[in-house]
């Protein structure tokens, strides 16, 4: 009889390690408008979707005055239909710097306009996220902001989280959150000269050897998005967001000088903005090797398994360079 019980249990066993469950697929939304279209609602139903993180508003600083206010407001056109809506609250650190903020004020006026968006167009939501690249000189205002919002609110709280806030979090200090986001991409300076400023792993190495130290539950936030850096007498003059290679190499306009650079040859506009002839630009993008590159690294890194990969951002233009199942991919990695 004992020998049985043994048996059975071994079999079990056996079947219970075979069994492995994939961190859940999520995405943000970071546009204006609430409005998906036929690729995008595919990519919700193919990954069975459950969450989706939408940046409700950004707080900046009036120009004039100096103070706090809410930018560019999310607009449903739709009402979304997956299960579970985040609103996504991004801050400008600028903000936080505010040596005479008024913390309480702010948190009041946060939580009352997310929570008018929600009632507006008849969204109930059991989460939000904080979207702050704090520091060292802003951290004081930062955590008071967590502390008190997370108390208004009564919602649960996570927080973006950045490499270096890992890596030192001794200094920056951890916030009272319920789980955090490592967002992993924009490691690098932006420049024409250096190496893919969404993603370089020799920079990535610096951090990561941190995050089985950190002592907060890290989800994961993986980029799928590409720009053009544009350059004018070695002056950059912005970003181009979702601009590819292959855009480029399809407009007679541009000419491929390397495998990421395109010299301008013949003045011109796309999509409202000026191309000087003489200009460059230079193409970022992430492909679908860096993206299990960066999933097996932080799988060896992480304290613990991810119960959630999110990927930034859910785009047609982002996700037309990608396999359709690539996010099922990169999520089994884990």
């Amino acid at each position: 009889m004992r020998h049985n019980t043994i048996y059975l249990l071994l079999i079990f066993l056996f079947f219970s390690c075979d069994k492995k469950e994939n961190s859940l697929i999520s995405f943000y939304y970071w546009k204006t408008n609430y409005e998906l279209s036929a690729t995008e609602q595919e990519a919700i139903r193919d990954n069975n979707i459950q969450k989706i993180y939408i940046r409700y508003f950004d707080i900046d600083l009036n120009p004039k005055t100096k103070t706090p206010y809410p930018r560019s407001p999310i607009h449903f056109i739709q009402k979304p239909t997956v299960k579970n809506v985040v609103p996504v609250v991004y801050i400008k650190n600028s903000v936080m710097l505010q040596t005479d903020l008024d913390v309480e004020d702010l948190v009041q006026k946060t939580v009352r306009f997310m929570e008018t968006i929600n009632t507006i167009n008849g969204i109930n939501c059991r989460e939000v996220q904080i979207d702050c690249d704090w520091s060292l000189n802003s951290k004081e205002n930062y955590l008071v902001f967590i502390e008190r919002f997370k108390h208004i609110s009564k919602k649960k709280i996570s927080a973006t989280i950045r490499l270096h806030q890992v890596k030192y979090f001794e200094k920056t200090k951890v916030p009272n959150v319920d789980s955090g986001v490592l967002m992993y991409y924009n490691m690098g300076t932006i420049s024409m000269k250096s190496g893919n400023s969404i993603y370089d792993r020799s920079i990535a190495k610096r951090y990561i050897s941190s995050l089985n130290k950190y002592p907060l539950a890290l989800n994961v936030a993986l980029p799928i998005y590409s720009w053009g850096i544009h350059s004018r007498d070695n002056n950059i003059l912005g970003l181009r967001s979702k601009l590819t290679f292959e855009d480029l190499q399809k407009d007679e306009n541009f000419l491929a000088i390397n495998t990421t650079t395109f010299k301008v040859i013949q003045s011109n506009y796309r999509k409202g903005v000026f191309y000087k002839k003489g200009d460059f630009v230079k193409i970022e993008a992430v492909t679908a090797a860096d993206l299990k590159e960066m999933a097996e690294d932080l799988k060896e890194n992480l304290a613990q398994k991810p119960k959630e990969i999110i990927f930034y951002d859910l785009d047609q233009d982002n996700l037309k360079n990608y396999e359709k199942n690539i996010f099922k991919q990169i999520s089994s990695c884990f």
